[in-house]
């Protein structure tokens, strides 16, 4: 995970924001507040209409990335852990297990307003 400020319109750098690389996050970990681990972002999913990311598509259930389900996981539904350079999501490992996923050869349309629907009502706390 690497990291760097960000200038404001006045030229100063707040302290509170950091900014990561997409290659920086790819690989990171996302775990729950147990502690237990739930997958590995494989990838971001941007709105280029709105300028931010929509999802982190988290990779989980397989072994040695063999297997592997993925998960559209709402960007807003992930907390940054950059001290221990991971993610923390508010959900347990059977909801995980059971939230809409697919496979890495047959990716969903998400830019489908009922897809995203479903996916950010899963999430939503």
């Amino acid at each position: 995970m690497q990291t760097s400020g960000t200038v404001n319109a006045a030229g100063n750098v707040p302290s509170h924001v950091m900014l990561l690389s997409a290659d920086s996050i790819t690989g990171d970990e996302v775990c729950n507040l147990q502690d237990e681990k739930l997958g590995k972002i494989q990838n971001i999913m941007l709105d280029t209409g709105e300028g931010k990311i929509r999802y982190a598509v988290l990779s989980a259930g397989g072994f040695l990335g063999m297997g592997d389900r993925l998960f559209a996981v709402p960007w807003k539904a992930l907390k940054l852990d950059a001290e221990n350079k991971r993610f923390l999501l508010d959900a347990d490992a059977e909801r995980i297990k059971n939230a809409p996923g697919f496979d890495k050869d047959n990716w969903p349309n998400m830019a489908d307003a009922s897809w995203n629907s479903s996916v950010e009502s899963y999430y939503a706390r």
